[in-house]
């Protein structure tokens, strides 16, 4: 299982990540809301722990954000605050479940559990379409007209970000944090992942998808 933890709190983050990887977990890591919002949107989990008191961008807007956005991963927010305020807030933007710090690690994994089965068996494929392209987030295969192509992870990524900000602009350093973090490879890298994504997409018929916007960053434009 793979989850994301979007918490600024050092010593709290530590423990999660001992706790979970122990188990077998897959964890990555975001300390602030915009850097989770980022991680979010742009690969699949199978569930996101949300603190609600963040930098750069509060829990309540990364969740409202994700779900105005069609990313309907399980939300566990995580609060400082036993408030109903803080509570109600949650659930109207989005979150599907509520822990209060501090808590019991024990808790939250059978709080996760149950939040995942939920979705096993009950969700079909799930997709994101742009006019003729389908991009399916299990299988990373993207589909145009008759012709279907498997992604590797980089390409799946710059191509799911795009398709959920479509037709808007995705930012070079949008796409370069989402893909390495702080570490990001010397050279232009992110140039050679588009153009190997436009040779599989694009290329090969008439109306290319991939626009390039000089300076700024990468969008999708359809036919029209």
């Amino acid at each position: 299982m793979k989850l994301l933890l979007i918490e600024d709190h050092k010593d709290i983050a530590g423990v999660i990540f001992d706790f979970f990887e122990i188990k077998g977990y897959t964890l990555d890591y975001a300390n602030n809301g915009l850097h989770g919002y980022e991680l979010a949107s742009s690969n699949h989990y199978d569930l996101i722990i949300l603190d609600v008191m963040l930098p750069r961008m509060d829990g309540f807007t990364v969740c409202q954000k994700l779900r105005e956005q069609g990313v309907d991963t399980p939300i566990l927010m995580l609060t400082a605050r036993d408030t109903r305020e803080d509570t109600l807030e949650g659930f109207a933007q989005g979150a599907d479940d509520y822990l209060v710090k501090p808590f019991d690690l024990e808790i939250l994994e059978a709080r996760i559990k149950s939040l995942t089965r939920r979705r096993i068996g009950n969700t079909a494929t799930k997709t994101l379409k742009f006019d003729e392209l389908t991009l399916d987030l299990n299988t990373h295969i993207v589909s145009r007209n008759d012709c279907q192509f498997s992604l590797n992870p980089t390409l799946f990524t710059i191509l799911k970000l795009m398709m959920v900000r479509a037709p808007n602009v995705v930012a070079k350093d949008e796409l370069i944090s989402a893909l390495w973090g702080d570490d990001e490879p010397e050279g232009n890298v992110l140039r050679s992942h588009i153009y190997q994504l436009r040779s599989q997409i694009d290329k090969p018929f008439k109306h290319a998808y991939i626009n390039t916007v000089p300076k700024v960053g990468y969008q999708l434009i359809d036919k029209g």
